[in-house]
């Protein structure tokens, strides 16, 4: 396709014949005579109208670059001077955060991690008709092998025809005894069902351990719980006898967290969320065989060499 000729909007006329015939005159020059304002601004316009038609892509090429210009201008007045952090900020910070979150206590977060491996252990004999299960004891045992091998005490499971145990998440199975520990009054127990989800405790080694470290016993006191206290670690290395006499423990972790009847054979949990004993017996010299302020576990090491593991 041709394209149309593009013509100029200026326009000059030929000289006509009185044009040629008159006879050259040389004119003087003479003053301009001036523009009145009226008509500056005529020919201004004219001539703006003239530049509109002729530049289109130049003009809008300035308007682009003007806008621009004036867009960054408005940026930079507009944008807040930067500011740089200091210790001081940080510190504010940290302390509205602290005044305005609850945070778990570290007793919290430690019985939180060693909750889902502690399980409520029942013991039931025969009734006198032979045909109902009577329960003969409560306690508290820790699964420590994710299979389902559990650590309590002898005394909890002692005599029992039949043991139930109950995990975190509600589910209940029977148990057998897979060995014993007299020395130390502990007994393996291997669940015959466990959860799908089953999460074993982390054991500790104890060597390190000090008069004044804090600690948590989890169990079922009286049957009641998962229940959680805290006290710390009151003496290493102690010794225990029974009520009755009939036994004599050593080395045993003396602590002063709240323990009672059904909290045997619990976990004693450091803030770490570990296990460095297992809660076995309370000091009481009365008969009521409530907690005064001295418990006793034995230490971990002792305990998981029940089942033949010692992993320190």
């Amino acid at each position: 396709m041709r394209r149309p000729a593009l013509y100029s909007s200026s326009s000059r006329s030929a000289p006509g014949p009185e044009a040629s015939a008159a006879p050259a005159e040389i004119a003087s020059p003479a003053a301009p005579e001036a523009a009145s304002p009226a008509a500056a601004t005529a020919a201004g316009s004219r001539r703006t109208r003239k530049f509109h038609l002729s530049h289109p892509r130049v003009l809008w090429s300035v308007i682009g670059v003007l806008g621009a210009g004036l867009l960054v201008s408005l940026g930079l007045l507009l944008r807040p001077a930067s500011h740089q952090l200091t210790q001081k900020d940080i510190d504010n910070a940290v302390m509205h955060t602290l005044a305005n979150n609850v945070l778990p206590s570290a007793a919290a977060k430690a019985a939180e991690a060693v909750r889902p491996a502690v399980v409520r252990v029942m013991g039931y004999v025969k009734g006198k008709d032979g045909k109902e299960d009577v329960e003969h004891g409560v306690g508290t045992g820790v699964v420590i092998v994710d299979k389902g091998i559990i650590l309590t005490n002898l005394h909890v499971v002692q005599g029992a025809d039949r043991i139930k145990v109950t995990f975190f998440d509600g589910l209940e199975s029977t148990a057998s005894v897979t060995g014993m520990q007299p020395e130390n009054d502990l007994a393996v127990l291997q669940a015959h069902k466990i959860p799908d989800d089953m999460i074993a405790a982390t054991m500790r080694s104890t060597a390190d351990l000090a008069p004044g470290d804090e600690v948590v016993a989890v169990g079922f006191p009286f049957g009641i719980g998962p229940s959680v206290s805290s006290g710390v670690i009151s003496g290493l290395k102690r010794s225990f006898r029974s009520p009755e006499g009939k036994q004599e423990m050593s080395n045993l972790i003396q602590f002063d967290a709240a323990a009672n009847p059904g909290n045997s054979g619990g976990p004693l949990v450091t803030m770490d969320g570990e296990v460095v004993g297992i809660v076995t017996a309370i000091l009481n010299p009365t008969q009521q065989r409530t907690f005064i302020g001295i418990g006793f576990a034995v230490p971990i090491e002792n305990a998981a060499s029940a089942v033949g593991l010692h992993p320190f």
